[in-house]
């Protein structure tokens, strides 16, 4: 969305000081930790876009909270799988080859917003280090959250995601919907019946670069929506607006447990 469009959308700016009234009323609480998901436009004109959101984020956590968001870098993938857009067949030596490896300090992350690429840079945040799927944390208990990271499964519960389950952690979704929400994803990782495929990366191992083939699940977020949907039918959570967007307030342990149900039930029936 162009930034005239959301200004022409935006009744008057949108600050730290409103988003944080409105994150509380919400049902976010001090001492929380929080996995966001976000997009900056749907919030509305932010005054200090990106860091006012992450300001206010943190202000409403406090010291004790902890604020996590994805840092996926999907560029760090197996490159004959690259469809938009797809690469020449000839190259996927070269870049097999000389792909630089995963820096948790310095890879950007692709496709998570200007919020989340933001807060990786945030002083204080810190990320774990798998070369596709990683996340960033910042507060009182980021380096439990992130200190392992198995490379695969890559979303089961070695991950941060599995921390995020066991110390009941808080999902946000800011301004985005269910198939934005990377904790079905563990849900996923918890099926026998998942399908597997072969992936690759570019990481350090044993102080060389190389490139690493794994096997891990062949996650899905096609019926994430409808899990979502499905979820509010059986639970009760916090809705309501930040800025301009609307939010969803919910568990994690709340929504794996029952994505873990309906997808037995419906996509593995």
């Amino acid at each position: 969305m162009s930034e005239e469009k959301v200004i022409s959308k935006t009744k008057e700016p949108i600050t730290i000081d409103n988003m944080s009234r409105d994150l509380i009323k919400l049902g976010i609480q001090r001492g929380d930790i929080l996995i966001v998901h976000s997009s900056l436009s749907n919030i509305g004109w932010v005054c200090g876009g990106a860091q006012s959101v992450i300001l206010a984020l943190m202000n409403v956590l406090g010291d004790d909270g902890t604020l996590v968001m994805p840092a996926q870098s999907g560029d760090w993938s197996d490159p004959a799988e690259w469809e938009n857009p797809p690469i020449p067949k000839e190259w996927l030596p070269i870049i097999y080859e000389n792909m630089p490896a995963f820096d948790p300090d310095i890879t950007p992350t692709r496709g998570m917003g200007r919020i989340a690429e933001l807060f990786r840079t945030f002083p204080g945040t810190m990320r774990s280090t798998h070369p596709q799927v990683s996340f960033c944390a910042n507060g009182k208990f980021a380096k439990e959250i992130l200190e392992q990271h198995d490379l695969t499964p890559q979303f089961g519960m070695n991950s941060p995601l599995g921390k995020l389950y066991e110390l009941g952690a808080k999902v946000l979704l800011l301004g985005v919907g269910y198939e934005n929400c990377t904790s079905f994803h563990l849900a996923e990782a918890m099926i026998d019946k998942m399908p597997k495929k072969r992936m690759g990366t570019a990481l350090m191992e044993n102080g060389q670069r190389v490139w690493k083939w794994f096997e891990d699940y062949i996650y899905d977020p096609d019926d994430f929506d409808k899990i979502g949907q499905s979820f509010e039918e059986n639970y009760m959570i916090h809705q309501g607006i930040v800025g301009s967007a609307n939010c969803k307030l919910f568990r994690v342990k709340d929504c794996v447990d029952f994505a873990k149900s309906w997808l037995k039930e419906n996509r593995f029936a």
